[in-house]
């Protein structure tokens, strides 16, 4: 059964050819992302689970886990970039589908593991980022 929703879902997968996917237009490396910590420019979108979370907080982030997504959609603003992560980078892929679908334009997905991204905000990074 074909429904306006499915159509809306299968014209954002068709986007995604080989072209799209090569691009990059979906994702930002950990190298892109970190630039825009601390800035006003790009909003992180931590898709952890609670569990997750006690374990390891990233207050630079806003947590909202990916099964509660669609709970806090008038949480997100299309105005600036949201970058969504996980510890992998499966939900991070599905919390970029699913934002596109509800018609999200601005958004990537984070496609380091979040190890990768972490290391680049070590203290020297962030320093020069405090000193301007």
């Amino acid at each position: 059964m074909t429904t306006a929703k499915t159509e809306t879902f299968e014209a954002i997968l068709s986007e995604m050819d080989l072209s799209f996917l090569g691009s990059g237009q979906h994702s930002i490396s950990a190298a892109q992302a970190a630039p825009l910590y601390g800035t006003d420019k790009a909003r992180f979108i931590d898709v952890r689970t609670p569990e997750e979370i006690s374990y390891l907080p990233l207050p630079f982030a806003t947590n909202i886990p990916l099964n509660t997504l669609s709970e806090h959609l008038d949480e997100i603003s299309d105005d600036t970039l949201n970058i969504v992560f996980c510890t992998s980078i499966f939900r991070g892929a599905v919390a970029y589908a699913y934002l596109r679908y509800k018609g999200y334009e601005n958004v990537k997905c984070l496609t380091s593991p979040l190890e990768n991204f972490l290391a680049i905000l070590k203290p020297g990074t962030i320093l020069k980022k405090v000193q301007g």
